[in-house]
């Protein structure tokens, strides 16, 4: 009697816990309600990230990733928040809540793809290496030797260590909490050289002409996606939706025209 009523309980605690595992699977995903509810969703980003999100003259946060995202949110039918956060801390912040996304020239690599989701690809993007305009570095194999600057955290820091042979040959690779610091540093001769994203890179070429040149050489291409939690799929997809239609009506080719004098969207 007592073996048949242990047989007994045993079933009943698989069947029971068969049920509770089905019932944890199919979770609803409330998010995109979440963020319809709330009427809003917040952007976390480096504020110093020219041109991608940074502060203009009056101090307002503006940029192409900005723009970008104020498109969105208005075909989504939501305000949008932009909310400054440490760039080394920014994944953290993004699983912990703080923000609802990371829009700010956030590349896509399988390191950050084990912790965060992403949307489409919106933009495509290279490191690129800086270096003063009467410097006489002309390829990576001249960086033997020298010191290089990069911001701490940024997928110039990943492209650098990617690519053996330069990283062991330099002297010092110095990291910065923003681009700018960097570029400034460089400027001064305290640094020989800056990795940096083309597009910002180009950005302060633009604005500072004669003192900065790029070299042919770069550590690869890149993707450029809006980071998003893991468990926020409904919320993703109707990002997506957003993106699609600002790539099919021009809203996303006038925002590229407008900060890089032509299209450079992801098709």
């Amino acid at each position: 009697m007592k073996k048949k009523l242990s047989i007994l309980a045993i079933m009943v605690f698989i069947v029971t816990s068969i049920f509770s595992g089905c019932g944890q699977s199919q979770k609803t995903d409330t998010s995109w309600d979440d963020i319809k509810s709330k009427g809003k969703f917040v952007v976390g980003l480096d504020d110093s990230f020219p041109p991608m999100g940074f502060r203009d003259s009056k101090g307002q946060i503006v940029g192409f990733d900005i723009d970008m995202a104020k498109a969105a949110a208005k075909k989504m039918g939501v305000n949008v928040v932009f909310k400054p956060v440490e760039w080394d801390g920014i994944i953290l912040s993004l699983n912990n809540k703080d923000i609802d996304v990371i829009w700010n020239g956030l590349t896509i690599t399988e390191d950050r793809k084990k912790q965060i989701s992403f949307s489409k690809v919106y933009l495509q993007n290279k490191q690129i290496i800086v270096v003063r305009n009467n410097s006489n570095i002309k390829t990576k194999k001249d960086l033997s030797g020298k010191t290089v600057g990069l911001q701490l955290g940024s997928s110039s820091e990943t492209a650098l260590k990617s690519d053996t042979a330069t990283s062991k040959s330099l002297k010092e690779v110095r990291k910065y909490s923003n681009n700018t610091e960097a570029l400034l540093d460089l400027n001064q001769g305290r640094i020989d050289a800056v990795v940096v994203d083309e597009v910002v890179g180009r950005y302060y070429l633009q604005k500072k002409p004669g003192l900065y040149k790029i070299l042919d050489d770069n550590f690869g291409k890149e993707d450029y996606g809006v980071g998003i939690r893991k468990s926020d799929a409904a919320f993703k997809d109707k990002l997506n939706e957003a993106l699609d239609s600002m790539k099919k009506d021009g809203t996303a080719d006038k925002i590229s025209q407008k900060w890089f004098s032509k299209d450079i969207i992801a098709k």
